[in-house]
């Protein structure tokens, strides 16, 4: 997308991005319990980010429209060396763009440089263009959920080396 610029998230961007990612779960037949449609922390994304050391959480905007975002957060019992990606959708005019792999770009870069040796994630089968994303960026899929993220409406898991 022309004119497309990746930046941290700020204060007044907790509304838009609340939308897309449920609007996003909503269009895709994911929008339940165990997925991040019904986390609290959804609507809270910008003081989470805040208040969580060697986390970052990015957004895609153009014009002043927001098309998405994504982040890294040290999920609760992952491994000291892994950071989790969280948090990555996209209004479907921002789709099939390169605006996600730019999103998970700017995530390997800050785990890189947060001293994260492995980024890990946690999707579902409803979310269908993101998995070949994932795929074609390194992602192998593991065979079980690591750490505890609390959505267990999720059915793959995946982690890749940075």
């Amino acid at each position: 997308m022309a004119d497309l610029t990746i930046r941290s998230i700020a204060p007044g961007d907790n509304v838009a991005l609340a939308r897309v990612i449920r609007d996003t779960l909503t269009e895709y037949g994911a929008a339940k319990p165990g997925t991040a449609y019904y986390d609290t922390a959804t609507d809270q994304l910008y003081e989470l980010f805040q208040q969580t050391p060697r986390s970052a959480y990015f957004v895609a905007e153009q014009e002043g429209e927001i098309f998405g975002g994504g982040g890294i957060f040290p999920t609760e019992n992952l491994p000291s060396d892994t950071v989790e990606l969280v948090k990555l959708y996209l209004l479907p005019a921002a789709r099939g763009r390169g605006v996600g792999k730019a999103l998970i770009d700017q995530c390997l870069q800050a785990a890189s440089a947060a001293g994260y040796t492995r980024v890990y994630l946690e999707t579902t089968e409803e979310l269908t263009q993101a998995i070949p994303l994932y795929e074609r960026l390194g992602f192998t899929y593991l065979p079980q959920a690591l750490g505890n993220s609390g959505h267990f409406g999720c059915q793959i898991w995946m982690i890749k080396a940075v």
